[in-house]
């Protein structure tokens, strides 16, 4: 069980595609008194791995200090984060805070529509800068890609840099439409492309030793099984399952892309809210719509929640339409 703290929305960057919208700190984000005791929370409720994220999170003065309480507390601690920010002082002052791994976003190996995507002047420099400095402190890193139209062809060059840095693994993120990510909408991948990347990206798996996960893409379990790879996710989606996230101001939703406000953690208690909330509890008996309901995949994959929420304009358990998989059970009825 794994659960996302964007712990500010404050960012140095206006990516187009952020879920967020972040960019400036909001005055209602937790404090942090408020902040532990969220922690704490989450502690009870049984999770056992602590994101935290932004918004960038190393804007927020009280990082280490809230890494350290939840190392001392018994999670494991990672930071999601640009790497802009990544000097060797903050990699150090990292490592001394308990954080286990870094994700660290790079979306292509182009320097200039890299910048431009993530509306900074030299991100990729000070990016590619960040991920030396963990490599010399230690800190085990990963680098996420956001996959769209304009970055699609370059996606294992991409990996192939992550393992010239040193990175453990390398994560893509296919865009689901939440956030200022709505306005770009049209630069994400249409379903044919989309399973074909995935089976790309699969294949990919295959030649090399650090892992490989496409995230908003959970039919990539089934692409993986029938190309035989082994892998150590047992679930595609894990919206409200195993996983949720918590905005700045302490929201609480069943993911980054599922904007759907649970309840807020200052109000009441985060484990009263994972345990109790009406919408997590649907989203947990896996009644699927359409052919989600009745595929072979339905425990492995279960569809992309947010997506089919967005396309079906409201239905979190509306079928998945980016799948191109015909079930078992419906070819046994075209028979």
């Amino acid at each position: 069980m794994l659960v996302s703290w964007n712990t500010t929305n404050q960012c140095n960057m206006y990516c187009d595609h952020c879920y967020r919208d972040a960019g400036d700190r909001l005055s209602e984000e937790l404090s942090t008194d408020e902040a532990k005791k969220l922690i704490l929370e989450i502690k009870k409720a049984g999770f056992k791995l602590l994101i935290f994220s932004g918004g960038e999170s190393l804007m927020r003065p009280d990082i280490y200090e809230l890494a350290s309480f939840a190392t001392q507390n018994g999670l494991r601690v990672v930071l999601g984060t640009n790497g802009t920010l990544i000097t060797y002082e903050v990699a150090t002052k990292m490592k001394a805070a308990g954080f286990m791994a870094v994700g660290v976003s790079l979306d292509s190996l182009d320097a200039k529509q890299n910048d431009e995507f993530r509306k900074l002047d030299n991100a990729f420099n000070l990016t590619v800068q960040g991920l030396k400095n963990l490599k010399d402190v230690g800190i085990p890193f990963q680098l996420h890609t956001t996959v769209m139209d304009w970055n699609v062809d370059e996606l294992e060059k991409i990996t192939d840099y992550a393992i010239e840095m040193g990175a453990m693994a390398h994560h893509f993120f296919f865009l689901v439409p939440t956030g200022r990510g709505k306005n770009i909408e049209e630069e994400a991948l249409r379903v044919k492309t989309y399973e074909k990347t995935i089976n790309r990206l699969m294949n990919k798996q295959k030649q090399i030793e650090i892992e490989i996960k496409p995230t908003c893409a959970p039919q990539f379990i089934r692409i993986a099984d029938k190309k035989g790879l082994p892998h150590r996710f047992t679930k595609g989606c894990l919206a409200g399952i195993s996983y949720c996230i918590i905005s700045p101001k302490g929201d609480v939703q069943p993911c980054a892309y599922l904007d759907i406000p649970l309840g807020n953690v200052k109000e009441k208690a985060f484990d009263e809210i994972w345990n109790n909330n009406k919408v997590l509890k649907e989203l947990r008996t896996m009644q699927y719509k359409g052919k989600c309901g009745y595929c072979d995949y339905k425990e492995k994959c279960g569809g992309c929640r947010a997506r089919a929420y967005y396309y079906s304009e409201g239905d979190y358990l509306a079928e998945d339409t980016w799948c191109l998989y015909k079930p078992i059970e419906a070819i046994k009825n075209e028979r």
